[in-house]
């Protein structure tokens, strides 16, 4: 299951006990539509393991901005409220999956 990132949720879902994924989108973004239901996929397998955030990048600027986020699609991956790996860019399946389980 994907859950909104806002400002009013992302501090307590990145200091969450679960890891976080926070995947940075917009609407107007052709690879972020690509990539879009690849995360929704992943979201689903790792339910109960990971938390899977999408943020809007045009509604959420300023999480944007406190991450340093100039390009998207970026996905960033939290785990005890430190980033621990990102991704920029459209990718399959597969390479998206290792970063996951990685997580873990």
């Amino acid at each position: 299951m994907e859950v909104t990132i806002t400002s009013d949720n992302f501090e307590s879902l990145k200091s969450g006990e679960l890891p976080l994924v926070v995947d940075l989108w917009a609407p107007w973004c052709g690879p972020c539509r690509m990539v879009g239901p690849v995360i929704s996929e992943l979201a689903n397998d790792y339910d109960g393991k990971i938390v899977v955030g999408k943020c809007n990048v045009d509604e959420e600027e300023d999480i944007a901005m406190e991450l340093g986020v100039r390009n998207i699609p970026t996905i960033l991956f939290f785990k005890g409220g430190q980033l621990v790996d990102k991704f920029i860019g459209a990718a399959p399946k597969n390479v998206l999956d290792e970063k996951f389980k990685a997580l873990l």
